[in-house]
């Protein structure tokens, strides 16, 4: 395309909701393959012959590629324009998607996810900023509402949906689904989405790109895997190592360099910042539900992967409703007393939660889930709104790699998190409950072993309580198995109380959040209004034709 040929993207004083579509589309996607591959993982194993420890790199891959190229995306769409490296980025993830369904192995599998995970971490960032460079400032809340929608509702729309589909339909058609939804998305983009201004010279940050590569890949690899292999092991304690090293460098030649791929020096904006830490808490507590919830319903009280969907389904419903109403509010009040509203909910549904157990109904749990979704609704998109607000309209796309990195970031560690307190509390709740009941201590022993297999790093491994091998002797009286049965008890109630203790963890992380949220002061209207009309001077079209 000419350069005389280029539209620019046009800010009005309207909403451009074909862009929004075109983006909540495009986020909607590659957020929700982040989750809705987890139930299929069983299938694939016996498709494809694997063990535990291989398929979950099926997972491992895309989160890892996802860290790696969110760095780049700001310096991508300043540099070749926005348009085209989405464009891009979506014909990359349609591809994978491809690739995933017609993959014959594990291995091909793990690569095309590597393909998909390069195009899905560009869509994200650059989503954001688009949306920035597309709508007005004093909308822009009703407008990141809407796209909040793809980002609250997906993870929890994705276990429903690929279970449907794996005990319906076909385990491949998770990965099918993308290619018609894509190429209806890529078409709309060639005739909706209008060129951004190319930033002319810039310099590309090689040393900041293959340093937050080296930091990232190794720090979510730890986070991923050090439950498994023990956060001592000189395996994870060399990977953390190595992540802590090449991130501090990263920070220093950040600050020294004059163009850095992920510009630090945004965080000497105050209220930036502080939405980073709520954002990040945000994170935490929403993927730690989201990988809790499945684990107590499906593996604990032995439910299907879709009963499970169906349960946490409404709360994403009640999302897509609320991030709307949440945006709106912002614009006309601003941040402060919607996110301090919605921390005060989230935090409280929060801690009812840690009452959950066995004889919880399940339309309770639907229940406080979905008045749970009201409060990360009302906080989630506002939060992330108000930092967003106080970076210059040139910056836009740096600080939504900022803030994507991060949430990636955080969202590993807090499911690593919640996963190491499970583990642990899981066992000292047993060994409570065991000593309550006359069982033999090696019988204890050998049950407090297998109940280890319950948990398993981003409920990857197919969690069970079943008789361990060797453990009950072929002639074993009745008296024995009696106690073993009591045993398998007393395992599922440790589960449930260790999953409860992490969701009183989540509510303090919550609390924390809410006693941060009032330093959260929104950038004065008449900020806003002034910066517009410059904004759109300098988006300006150059010609009137396509």
């Amino acid at each position: 395309m000419s350069p005389d040929k280029i539209r620019k993207l046009e800010v009005s004083e309207d909403i451009n909701w074909p862009v929004v579509i075109i983006i909540v589309i495009g986020t909607f996607m590659a957020i929700l393959d982040s989750s809705i591959v987890n139930v299929a993982l069983p299938k694939m194993m016996a498709v494809f012959g694997a063990n535990t420890d291989k398929i979950e790199w099926v997972l491992t891959a895309y989160m890892l590629t996802l860290g790696v190229v969110m760095p780049l995306s700001g310096y991508l769409g300043d540099t070749f324009g926005y348009k085209r490296c989405y464009f891009a980025a979506l014909t990359l993830f349609v591809f994978g998607s491809a690739l995933c369904g017609l993959a014959w192995s594990v291995n091909s599998m793990i690569v095309a996810r590597v393909i998909q995970a390069c195009g899905g971490g560009i869509l994200q960032p650059l989503g954001m900023a688009l949306i920035y460079k597309a709508c007005p400032r004093n909308k822009i809340g009703m407008v990141l509402g809407v796209w909040g929608i793809a980002t609250g509702a997906a993870p929890a729309i994705g276990p429903t949906l690929g279970g449907y589909l794996v005990q319906y339909v076909n385990w491949r058609m998770i990965f099918y689904i993308n290619l018609p939804v894509g190429i209806i998305n890529m078409f709309l983009v060639l005739n909706y989405l209008h060129e951004t201004d190319l930033t002319k010279g810039k310099r590309l940050d090689l040393g900041g790109i293959i340093l937050s590569s080296v930091g990232f890949f190794c720090l979510l690899l730890a986070l991923s895997d050090g439950v498994t292999d023990g956060w001592t092991s000189p395996y994870i304690v060399s990977l953390l190592l190595i992540a802590f090293i090449s991130l501090a460098i990263f920070i220093v030649n950040e600050l020294r360099n004059p163009e850095p791929i992920l510009d630090l020096r945004l965080f000497k904006n105050f209220i930036f910042t502080l939405a980073v830490i709520l954002g990040s808490i945000l994170s935490v507590s929403l993927f730690g539900a989201i990988f809790l919830m499945p684990i107590m319903i499906q593996n604990v009280l032995g439910q299907t992967a879709m009963k499970s969907g169906l349960i946490l389904f409404p709360a994403a419903l009640v999302s897509m409703v609320v991030m709307p109403i949440s945006g709106r509010l912002f614009d006309r009040f601003g941040a402060r007393g919607i996110v301090i509203i919605g921390l005060a909910l989230l935090t409280w549904t929060t801690y009812k939660m840690g009452s959950f157990n066995d004889l919880t109904p399940f339309a309770a749990m639907t229940m406080w889930l979905g008045i749970r979704s009201i409060g990360m609704g009302l906080t989630l998109m506002p939060t992330m709104t108000a930092g967003m607000n106080t970076v210059p309209p040139h910056l836009i796309g740096r600080a939504s790699a900022i803030n994507n990195v991060i949430r990636q970031v955080f969202a590993a560690f807090g499911i690593a998190m919640f996963n190491t307190i499970m583990q642990n509390r899981q066992m000292f709740h047993f060994a409570n409950l065991a000593r309550s009941v006359n069982m033999d201590s090696n019988m204890a022993l050998a049950l407090q072993r297998q109940l280890q297999g319950l948990v398993a790093h981003i409920g990857i491994k197919v969690f069970s309580i079943t008789m361990p091998t060797g453990t009950i002797p072929p002639a074993a009286t009745p008296q024995m198995l009696g106690l073993y049965i009591i045993g398998l008890k007393i395992g599922e109630l440790s589960m449930i109380q260790a999953i409860d203790d992490c969701y009183i963890v989540a509510a303090a992380l919550c609390f924390f959040g809410l006693l941060l949220s009032p330093f959260l002061r929104d950038r004065k209207r008449a900020a806003i209004q002034h910066e517009e009309p410059a904004a759109r001077s300098e988006t300006k079209p150059l010609a009137a034709e396509g």
